[in-house]
């Protein structure tokens, strides 16, 4: 609806109808409205002051008078002095046109003079004009007449002298003239041919059956080119030759051009790569088509499906060529010399709508090119993770260089991958101009998916029995193994990298894609995938190494008797065996995860990591008799743990190198404790394993970061084994204090011995 008028008030009404009856050339039509209005209307012509004053006083009081009386001084004051402002504005103009009139008065006052002395002076060059003309009127009839006679005698002449050009002509194969020279002739030889020129036409004809018969040869001739072809199959229909059933043959050898216009896009975007070989071939191409259609006006349809078939061919060509490893200057290089033979096929043949048909087929190309680029990313970053694990006697890369060259594979290999992509969505050719929002679209689905594929790589490498691995031809056995749980540990780093700086995040972007085309680019979603993951692999890795560990510790607890054990002499060589696993550990994690911060550090004013076997009370207790012993050990183990205070044991795995060395060392001190209660132990085994137990503690603290723990489960190691021997009588503290310094004495002399 429209908008509704506001209504003006009286005042401005008023004003309008004075300004339209001061500036209004007609009178007639200022009074249009005062004509409608009534006697009392104060500002129209037929205002009567009688009739006003009797309305007035009848419907106003005395104080309503006053008050009217008020208004109307306020308001003829009010339209003074608008009429004054009037006058003040338009002053100036007027004194500025009174002016420029008066100028035009002084100018025109010569005018009439000037104009006098002109007309004179141009009927002056008239009368001259006619009596040249009327002088030479017989001298020009007479020149018209032998420019005529010159003319036909020339026309003459070339009748005359056309059997020896057209000779001249196929002595050059200058065909074209021939045929331009003998179709100016046919009109004379029509009239003329069988009186005055009966030779002549004679002699040309036979000229131009020579020209026909040379002509048919080339366009029969293999070894001619299309457009030469073309250019005889013109010259014949110029010369009324029947060539429609040509045209099957002709249409074959056009199709057989096709192959040298195909691109090559490997020579093409070499070092040494000429392009000038495949435009000059293009530009033959069209000329021919351009022929073509003339010479068979009903050949478009044909035309339009060779056209279309060369296109999608050259498209074909380059999807290959983009699958393998190619930079997007030569993507850019391949798709403008395709777009520049669409316009110039377009030029010719608009029917075949190439812009629209190519801007389908490079939808492929273009997608191919973005799927290919993150596949390549992804090999690059599974080729540097598989690092680890090469054999063949080539050596194997540490961990750090590892993790390195794989975060740098994935940050920086991205950032290169998405600055290809910008370089194709900046170029300024017309067909990625058309297909740019399509573009961002398809970047953010390979985006999804490769981080997809990223995620299912990572945790494919994570399986054992790996296929993938397998094809690679990576190291096996121990020594395998041992790189595999390096493989995890980078694995769970990178995932964590990969998740901490929301790597993702920073290659989301907008685009056009809908709801319905599939998911959209979700970076939140892409961090939560690897945060599960990382997680996942700092948990395999920590049980890979954990079960390597209880391997040992199997072996160790199973192999001998215990119940006939003897007297323990020195520390056990699995406790060795047990720190270099350890050691191999601690030098992986120092490798990949960054140093956290140490807690729970043991006192001695803590009684809390206190073994319930571990304090004076124990001792005592151990020195009684073992039926005394067997009968309290329940108890005083139960009521220790009541009045004890509880020690966390298993806590959330960080990514630090403390957090992973602790979880191992507690679950490998958990299988201890279990292998400990399979097994029945005599007083010297039982003393064998306060001895290991004891000289192990020392080391662990130095390596983990929750020493109340580890203290707690090695007392626990002690009192399973004290549940599970027959006499648990253990070692007196000099004994066991001299057993452990000279474990380390030896310790200390082989490692100076060997370094």
């Amino acid at each position: 609806m429209g908008a509704v008028e506001e209504p003006m008030d009286d005042k401005a009404k008023r004003m309008r109808d004075l300004l339209s009856s001061f500036y209004s050339p007609d009178p007639s039509i200022s009074n249009t409205s005062s004509k409608h209005a009534s006697l009392d209307d104060i500002n129209s012509t037929s205002f009567d002051p009688d009739h006003y004053m009797n309305i007035l006083a009848h419907k106003s009081n005395l104080e309503g008078l006053l008050q009217r009386h008020v208004e109307m001084a306020a308001e003829i004051k009010n339209l003074d002095t608008d009429l004054q402002m009037l006058v003040y504005e338009n002053y100036n103009k007027f004194i500025s046109a009174t002016d420029t009139i008066k100028r035009m008065k002084s100018n025109i006052s010569g005018m009439e003079t000037n104009m006098e002395q002109l007309l004179e002076k141009i009927m002056s060059v008239q009368s001259r004009s006619d009596s040249v003309n009327t002088s030479l009127f017989d001298k020009r009839e007479h020149i018209e007449k032998l420019h005529l006679t010159c003319n036909l005698l020339r026309k003459v002449q070339f009748i005359y002298d056309l059997p020896d050009r057209l000779d001249k002509c196929i002595k050059s194969e200058a065909y074209a003239d021939a045929v331009r020279f003998y179709i100016g002739a046919m009109p004379i030889f029509k009239a003329y041919g069988d009186s005055s020129f009966r030779d002549c036409k004679q002699a040309s004809e036979e000229a131009i059956a020579i020209i026909v018969k040379n002509l048919q040869g080339k366009l029969f001739s293999d070894s001619e080119s299309i457009q030469v072809r073309a250019d005889a199959a013109v010259l014949l229909k110029q010369l009324d030759f029947p060539v429609n059933n040509l045209k099957a043959k002709l249409f074959e050898k056009l199709e057989q051009s096709i192959t040298d216009v195909q691109l090559n896009p490997k020579e093409m975007n070499t070092a040494s790569g000429d392009r000038s070989a495949h435009e000059a071939a293009i530009h033959e191409f069209v000329e021919a088509v351009r022929a073509f259609r003339v010479i068979f006006p009903d050949s478009e349809e044909q035309l339009v499906k060779l056209a279309q078939d060369l296109v999608t061919k050259n498209f074909i060509i380059t999807e290959e060529y983009v699958k393998t490893r190619i930079c997007p200057e030569d993507l850019l290089g391949v798709l403008r010399v395709i777009w520049n033979d669409v316009l110039l096929i377009d030029e010719v043949l608009q029917e075949a709508a190439l812009s629209n048909h190519s801007l389908e087929t490079a939808k492929v190309v273009v997608m191919s090119f973005v799927r290919s680029a993150f596949s390549h990313l992804l090999q690059d970053i599974s080729d540097s993770l598989l690092q680890i694990l090469k054999k063949d006697g080539a050596e194997q890369c540490s961990l750090d260089v590892v993790l390195d060259a794989s975060t740098k594979a994935v940050l920086q290999g991205g950032m290169n991958v998405l600055l290809d992509f910008r370089k194709i969505l900046d170029d300024d050719s017309g067909i990625l101009v058309r297909l740019r929002e399509l573009i961002i679209d398809w970047v953010q689905e390979g985006l999804q998916d490769f981080f997809r594929q990223l995620e299912e790589q990572f945790r494919l490498f994570s399986g054992r029995n790996n296929s993938s691995i397998q094809v690679h031809g990576l190291a096996e056995g121990a020594q395998g193994d041992k790189a595999f749980a390096g493989l995890v540990l980078v694995l769970a780093q990178l995932s964590a990298f990969i998740e901490q700086t929301e790597i993702a995040a920073s290659f989301s972007g907008g685009g056009v894609r809908g709801y319905e085309s599939g998911p959209a680019f979700v970076p939140g979603e892409i961090c939560r995938k690897f945060r599960s993951a990382g997680e996942k692999f700092l948990h395999l890795y920590i049980n890979l190494r954990t079960q390597r560990v209880s391997l040992l510790l199997k072996k160790r607890f199973t192999t001998p008797n215990w119940v006939k054990h003897k007297e323990p002499r020195e520390v056990h060589m699995f406790v060795d065996l047990f720190l270099q696993e350890l050691e191999v550990i601690v030098n992986e994690v120092k490798q990949i995860l960054p140093q956290g911060r140490r807690k729970h550090h043991r006192t001695d004013s803590n009684g809390s990591t206190a073994s319930s076997r571990s304090n004076p009370l124990r001792e005592e207790k151990l020195g009684r008799s073992n039926t005394q012993r067997a009968r309290s050990q329940l108890l005083e183990t139960h009521l220790a743990k009541l009045f004890k205070q509880k020690v966390e044991i298993f806590t959330k795995v960080e990514y630090t190198q403390e957090s992973v060395v602790t979880t191992v060392v507690k679950l490998c001190l958990k299988s201890l404790q279990e292998f400990v209660r399979l097994q029945t132990f005599n007083r010297s085994g039982f003393q064998q394993i306060q001895l290991d137990i004891q000289f192990l503690r020392i080391p662990l603290r130095e390596i983990v970061e929750d020493e109340a723990a580890i203290d707690f489960l090695l007392d626990e190691v002690i009192v399973a084994t004290a549940e599970r021997c027959l006499d648990p009588i253990p070692l007196e503290p000099p004994i066991l204090d001299k057993l452990i310094r000279a474990k380390l004495a030896k310790t200390e002399e082989q490692n100076t011995i060997s370094s």
